[in-house]
C-alpha cells in the first residue's frame, strides 16, 4: 500500500495548472520551483565543470568511491530543467551508490531542437573517458527525457564504436515521443504529473519537423543490440508507464540483460521526492544497489 506521503503529493501536483496550459517560460519555472524545493545537505560538493563543451556539474557526497561514475542525463521533456532541479536527487544517488555523479546541463529545445541532446551527451562521455573515467565504473543514468536519451546515448556510443559504460539506469523512461503506449490513455486520470497532451507539446518542441520515431529521438525504434544491462524502474501510475515496459520488451528482444522494476501507485518522477516519500528512497537505494553490483 503506497504510503500518505504519497497522496499529499498527488494533492500539490493536482492543485498547480495544468502544464499544457502554461508557456515553456512557465513550465521551465514552475519546474525550477517544484524540484527546488528540498534543501541541499551541507556535505554534498558541487563543482562546476566543463564536460568536453557541454555544462556539467560534479556532485559527491563523503567517501564515495571516486572511479565510480554516474553520468546523469536529467529530465523535462528535453525542454525543462536544469542542473538545479537535480541537484538534490544527485546527491541521494552519489550517497546510495558511493559514486561521482555528473549532471549534465544539455542544451534544450526548442532552442535547440534534436539532435542537440544527443550530440551534448555523447560529448560529455567521451570527456568522462579522456579524463579518466574506467567504461566498467561508468553508468549513465537518468529519468523521464533523460531515460530515453540515456538509450539514445547508449545506442549513439555503440554506432560509433565507443566503448560502452558498464550499464545504463532509465527511471520512468520516455522512449516514444508519439505517444503510442496504452498507459497514456488508461493511466490518465491518476497520473497528476504528465499528460499525453503536454508530453505531445515538449515532443514538437524537440523535434521539429523530424519524424518522431527516428532512433535517437524515440529509442524505442532503435535496434538495441549490444547495449549493456539495463536496470528500468517506472511507476504503476504514470502516462509513461508503457515506455518503460515496452523499452524492457525490445531490449531482451535484441538480447540485452534487462531488470523491469514496476513500483506500485508510483508516479512520475517519484524518487524526487525521497525527503518525504519513503517509496522514493526506496527506488533510489534499490539504484545504488544496483550500480554498487555492477561498477565495483
Amino acid at each position: 500500500m503506497a504510503s500518505d506521503e504519497l497522496q499529499m503529493i498527488i494533492d500539490a501536483f493536482r492543485s498547480r495548472p495544468n502544464m499544457a496550459d502554461l508557456s515553456i517560460e512557465e513550465q521551465r519555472a514552475q519546474m525550477e520551483a517544484d524540484l527546488t524545493q528540498f534543501q541541499l545537505p551541507t556535505d554534498v560538493r558541487c563543482e562546476p565543470v566543463d564536460a568536453g563543451g557541454v555544462p556539467a556539474e560534479w556532485i559527491t557526497t563523503p567517501g564515495v568511491n571516486t572511479e565510480r561514475v554516474i553520468c546523469y542525463l536529467r529530465g523535462g521533456g528535453y525542454v525543462l530543467g536544469s542542473i538545479s532541479t537535480h541537484r538534490e536527487l544527485a546527491s541521494r544517488l552519489s550517497r546510495a551508490a558511493s559514486a561521482r555523479v555528473l549532471i549534465l546541463d544539455y542544451r534544450l529545445a526548442p532552442e535547440n531542437p534534436f539532435p542537440a541532446a544527443v550530440d551534448d551527451s555523447t560529448a560529455a562521455y567521451r570527456w568522462l573517458l579522456s579524463v579518466g573515467a574506467e567504461p566498467a565504473r561508468l553508468i549513465i543514468a537518468g529519468e523521464s527525457a533523460g531515460g530515453g536519451l540515456t538509450v539514445a546515448t547508449l545506442v549513439a556510443l555503440r554506432d560509433a564504436g565507443e566503448p560502452l559504460p558498464r550499464a545504463g539506469i532509465c527511471l520512468s523512461p520516455w522512449v516514444d515521443l508519439e505517444c503510442l503506449g496504452e498507459s497514456m490513455v488508461t493511466k490518465a486520470e491518476i497520473d497528476p504529473v504528465a499528460t499525453r497532451d503536454s508530453v505531445l507539446m515538449m515532443a514538437k518542441a524537440y523535434l521539429g519537423n523530424i519524424d518522431p520515431r527516428t532512433p535517437l529521438a524515440s529509442p524505442l525504434y532503435a535496434d538495441l543490440t549490444g547495449l549493456p544491462p539495463l536496470l528500468i524502474q517506472a511507476g504503476t501510475a504514470e502516462v509513461l508507464f508503457d515506455d518503460a515496459t515496452r523499452l524492457a520488451d525490445r531490449a531482451r528482444a535484441a538480447g540485452v540483460d534487462v531488470i523491469l522494476e514496476p513500483w506500485e501507485d508510483m508516479i512520475h518522477m517519484w524518487h524526487f521526492f525521497a525527503a518525504i516519500l519513503p517509496e522514493g528512497q526506496q527506488a533510489i537505494d534499490r539504484i545504488g544497489e544496483f550500480i554498487r553490483q555492477h561498477a565495483q
